[in-house]
């Protein structure tokens, strides 16, 4: 089941004395979060509905099912939401989701093994793997030069990363 779930956004901590939620979302439009609701915990233990009460920076202010207090909001600080595979929109050719890249093969240009996708970071700028292997971790920006091919079908990507002299 939890191949088909893609995380949507997380709870950022308590927002008020009211039981909201500060509530980031990871969708293309960020709004559209709470249009994919009920939205469940990875483990599917709990499940919210979502009403978006006012837009904060780099989140937003909202209403969760079942939360009544700050200490309960407080208490969800650093959970993950999910939303149903079905539920979410088809992407158009060389889009992903995150989830769909994590735990692939990672080969360069020759083929070589450098090892499988641990994390795809986003930190405003553009996404960035972080490639890990028994030899440590490296990071590639995830764009078409350095990374010319991704292969969900045969679960590999193609790294081609930049040159460290540069």
């Amino acid at each position: 089941m939890a191949d088909d779930l893609i995380c949507i956004g997380a709870i950022a901590g308590a927002f008020g004395i009211q039981g909201e939620v500060r509530l980031k979302s990871f969708c293309a439009d960020p709004a559209a979060i709470a249009d994919y609701a009920p939205l469940t915990t990875q483990d599917g233990a709990r499940s919210f509905t979502i009403k978006l009460t006012k837009s904060l920076t780099g989140a937003f202010a909202a209403r969760l099912s079942g939360i009544p207090t700050r200490e309960a909001a407080e208490a969800l600080k650093g959970t993950q939401l999910f939303a149903p595979r079905e539920r979410l929109p088809a992407l158009p050719d060389d889009e992903f989701y995150h989830s769909d890249l994590v735990g692939l093969d990672v080969v360069d240009t020759g083929g070589a093994s450098l090892g499988k996708v641990a994390v795809v970071h986003n930190h405003g700028a553009g996404d960035i793997l972080e490639i890990r292997s028994p030899k440590g971790s490296q990071l590639v920006p995830f764009t078409r030069a350095c990374v010319p091919t991704v292969d969900l079908t045969a679960r590999r990507v193609v790294v081609d990363p930049p040159d460290e002299t540069e």
